[in-house]
């Protein structure tokens, strides 16, 4: 099977492997602010043109897409009504094969103003800002996310609750089968494709497992580079579904799809090495280091003011309530699933921590982003992390937003966040929110024509 090309940009070699693999067309990916792909398809020779002469282009409203389509600009701020063009900067490192597509690969994209500044509304962006933080201090951070997702019936009708999908034993799964391997085979169409699929583009998954849902699957990756992670994260939604589909399913990766069920996360494993890639969250003696417990401070502190970041939609909340199968609180423990903040067993070199409040629904640039940027703020700031926490952490008290409104609040008032981040991300993510808020609050619930329509 061919290899997964990496090479910086531009290079040679880039034409030389368009070449090997046949490839006349190339998708160009642009992650917005809700991880969903924009971006264009471009004719082989109209992409290598573009790594010369920079002459590739995206209106900036791709940018304030809400995710039903609408944009969130209006039309007499001069900005949103003229809408100017992006620079698209094809990033040849994520270059890939695209699995089921001869001729075809995929690559993702950084945007720039014509003036070669970085469009800093760019989720991608955002993340390689925190991430060049963590390099002007020596460090480098290592990611590992795991996601969670549901394999469902057809949901032709949004009006009608989600279902289990057929197996292949002829039945839909009506009870828990966590970790089950009989219940995984019922899949196997599916999951032998992922696997398949993951590996002509190159994604290195660890393992595949029966979640504890009906029909819910979780994936993990192997640990490394968290942007490149992230691409990974969007490119195996992007196979999942197709996957699905083609097999007469849907896969969802909503964090609170089915009410009686658990919902689905994508838990973010972080550690921090030097530069000679020593790890920096315990000492030679194996015991936590100073920095490790800052950054378990910070990750205390700020997780609960920028959690639109790991709850991105009015949907995400479900998911995170007290009871729910996952954890509502910034506890930390050693190897406590209750808990939001997760220390797993492991010597030195797996010293890390598990940050397990991102939903499966966020955006994996910008989860990985916050997760970061909190710890990195910890560290700065020299934050306690509170007492360990044992037992069921499930009865703690929670200091996080319940609601997408009260959420949106504390995110725009975080300041030392905002100030890392930059307002041009702050104004255009507090925008596409806001809007989507409003479109979710006119909407009449089932529950609300239930219980309201002939009682009061």
């Amino acid at each position: 099977m061919p290899d997964n090309l990496n090479t910086s940009f531009p290079g040679a070699d880039t034409q030389s492997w368009l070449k090997t693999h046949a490839i006349n067309e190339v998708e160009c990916f642009v992650p917005d602010v809700n991880g969903v792909l924009r971006g264009k398809t471009l004719p082989v020779a109209k992409f290598l043109k573009s790594l010369d002469d920079r002459a590739l282009y995206l209106p900036s409203s791709a940018f304030l897409v809400a995710i039903d389509g609408r944009y969130s600009g209006s039309i007499d701020e001069g900005f949103a009504y003229q809408d100017p063009d992006m620079r698209m900067v094809p990033d040849v490192s994520s270059l890939c094969l695209a699995p089921g597509s001869a001729g075809k690969a995929y690559v993702f994209a950084d945007t720039f103003h014509m003036d070669d500044r970085p469009w800093m509304a760019s989720p991608r962006h955002v993340l390689k800002a925190v991430l060049d933080l963590y390099e002007r201090r020596g460090w480098r951070a290592v990611m590992a996310p795991e996601l969670e997702f549901y394999l469902t019936a057809p949901n032709p009708d949004p009006d009608r609750p989600i279902t289990a999908p057929v197996g292949s034993n002829g039945r839909a799964e009506n009870v828990q089968h966590p970790y089950d391997m009989q219940a995984m085979e019922e899949f196997e169409a599916v999951t032998r494709r992922l696997y398949e699929q993951a590996a002509v583009v190159g994604l290195p998954v660890e393992t595949l497992i029966h979640e504890s849902g009906t029909a819910q699957l979780e994936i993990n990756l192997v640990h490394g580079d968290p942007l490149a992670l992230a691409d990974q994260v969007l490119l195996f939604k992007r196979l999942a579904r197709q996957i699905a589909q083609a097999n007469g399913m849907h896969a969802t990766f909503m964090a609170k799809p089915i009410a009686a069920q658990a919902g689905s996360a994508m838990h973010l494993h972080m550690s921090i090495v030097d530069r000679k890639g020593e790890p920096l969250f315990a000492g030679e003696d194996g015991k936590d280091s100073d920095m490790f417990r800052h950054f378990i401070g910070g990750l205390q502190k700020y997780i609960p003011e920028i959690m639109p970041l790991f709850a991105p939609h009015a949907n995400s909340y479900r998911r995170i309530r007290p009871g729910h199968s996952a954890p509502a609180n910034i506890e930390w423990s050693h190897d406590n699933r209750s808990c939001g903040l997760r220390v797993p067993l492991g010597g030195r070199a797996a010293r890390r921590i598990e940050n397990r409040l991102p939903g499966a629904d966020a955006n994996p640039y910008l989860a990985m982003a916050g997760s970061l940027i909190a710890g990195y703020l910890g560290i700065e700031e020299k934050l306690a992390r509170s007492e360990e926490a044992f037992g069921n952490a499930y009865k703690s008290k929670s200091t996080l937003p319940k609601t997408m409104e009260e959420a949106l609040d504390r995110f725009a008032a975080c300041e030392p966040v905002r100030a890392l981040l930059g307002e041009d991300f702050f104004q255009t993510y507090l925008r596409v929110k806001s809007v989507e808020l409003d479109l979710f609050q006119s909407v009449v619930t089932p529950w609300e024509r239930d219980h309201l329509l002939l009682k009061v």
